[in-house]
């Protein structure tokens, strides 16, 4: 990654005439006008919202009260959506505002929409695209899937206003995707090291960019890309509306707010800043030997699924995923792999079989634990536990998401993984979930393990 970049030219904004641009579109609806601030305080506090910084708009508790364009509002009522999520109810009048925002939620709470939406409005706002032009709307994403899944609502809710966009990514040809750049789109969804190339070679340019989110931005870090969303941060007016949404809230993430979010930014917390899971979803573990792990996996298939439900297996390693999915394949049950060695072409063939339903089970490596939206998945299974809590969480959030009503998350643990079953047992302490005995014995016989802090809680403020 080390010379990726180096040909971009800086860009010296000071001495750039920079086009005046219209970024706050929100009108608060007369119902929320009227919201005292008693009951505007109650509802947050019944919601678990947490806020910090000045001059944040009331939340709305309706898709009317968020006071949508019509065409906005025909396109949800068409996806059979009945209410916001929290994050949406908050973080919409932050973001129509016009204002730097900073998001931090569980994954499957919403926060797709929540900057879609505005986005769409934004867009709609501005002059149309000259030839040359780059896009209005950037999001960056960690992940190909990810940033597929957010092309895929962006098709949705933006079909009516005709807004075009592209999806730019590692592991496919980069034809079709410089061809839609060159003939101009508003909104690109990307990976950082794609763009790059596209940046560097001259395909396209971000001077026109007035809208940036950063989705996913703990997972980001994670992966390595901040040299690169550096890198293509400088590429953009400083002037711009900078939306930065994440599931953690660590260090690292507060510290690349401060340096991408300078004007003044607005931030909305759903839940607690402790590590914790979805409490609908139903987690249970089993203390194994390595060599049961599949006699405790078909159990868990039989006990938690009917037929033909949805079931997402997780394993460490991609040598496993392709094993586990011969063995069950042998057994008679259908299944499919996806990971990192998988072609992008099979990787979106798997993915599409198991959302339609007609491969009702994926095995899977990290890469499907975050930013992987497929609704009514019934069972999770860990069939090896992930190297940290975090991931634990993202794994399991895979099931229950949004306004789902429940999920189940089994999870084979061996002796191996006794150094981190500390954290573990907080998130499920934290959930009220029940502790098998087996699991208690194990961490208190574990050798300490000085764990990652992913929720740094004090210190300065972003």
């Amino acid at each position: 990654m080390g010379g990726l970049g180096a040909n971009l030219n800086r860009i010296d904004w000071d001495r750039e005439q920079l086009t005046p641009f219209q970024k706050d579109f929100y009108q608060e609806h007369p119902d929320v006008v009227r919201m005292t601030e008693q009951e505007l305080a109650a509802e947050r506090a019944k919601l678990q919202i947490t806020l910090e910084g000045k001059g944040i708009p009331k939340l709305v508790r309706s898709f009317e009260e968020a006071c949508f364009p019509e065409y906005i509002l025909e396109e949800i009522k068409k996806a059979g959506f009945t209410q916001p999520t929290t994050i949406q109810k908050q973080g919409w009048p932050m973001a129509m505002s016009g204002r730097d925002v900073i998001g931090v939620a569980q994954t499957g709470s919403g926060k797709t929409l929540a900057f879609i939406l505005p986005a769409i409005v934004h867009i709609n706002a501005q002059p149309l695209l000259k030839p040359g032009d780059g896009p209005v709307v950037l999001i960056l994403s960690p992940t190909r899937e990810l940033a597929c899944q957010t092309r895929e609502e962006v098709n949705k809710f933006g079909y009516s206003s005709r807004i075009k966009n592209t999806c730019v990514y590692g592991g496919a040809p980069k034809g079709p995707q410089a061809r839609d750049l060159r003939n101009g789109v508003e909104i690109v969804i990307a990976t950082p090291g794609r763009l790059m190339d596209f940046l560097e070679s001259g395909t396209t340019n971000l001077r026109r960019v007035t809208y940036l989110v950063l989705d996913e931005a703990d997972r980001m870090l994670d992966m390595g890309f901040e040299p690169q969303i550096r890198k293509i941060v400088s590429q953009i007016r400083p002037d711009r509306q900078t939306l930065l949404w994440s599931a953690t809230w660590p260090k690292e993430i507060q510290r690349l707010a401060m340096d991408f979010l300078p004007h003044d930014p607005i931030k909305v917390q759903v839940g607690s800043l402790e590590l914790s899971a979805n409490h609908k979803i139903k987690q249970v573990v089993h203390v194994v030997d390595k060599y049961d792990k599949q006699r405790y996996l078909m159990e868990a298939l039989r006990q938690y699924t009917q037929r033909d439900e949805k079931v997402l297996i997780f394993t460490a390693t991609k040598r496993m995923a392709d094993e586990l999915t011969r063995n069950l394949r042998r057994d008679g049950i259908s299944a499919l792999a996806i990971h990192g060695d998988k072609r992008q072409s099979e990787r979106d063939w798997v993915l599409q079989q198991f959302k339609s339903g007609k491969s009702p089970i994926m095995v899977a490596t990290d890469v499907a634990s975050r930013g992987l939206d497929v609704r009514n998945i019934r069972l999770v299974v860990n069939y090896d536990y992930p190297n940290n809590s975090e991931d634990y969480v993202h794994r399991i959030g895979r099931t229950c998401r949004g306004d789902e009503d429940g999920g189940t998350a089994v999870t084979l643990l061996t002796r191996d993984d006794a150094g981190k079953v500390g954290d573990l047992l907080k998130v499920m302490r934290e959930a009220k979930q029940e502790i098998p005995r087996e699991l208690e014995e194990m961490a208190r016989y574990a050798p300490r393990k000085k764990s990652r802090n992913f929720r740094g809680g004090g210190g300065r403020r972003w």
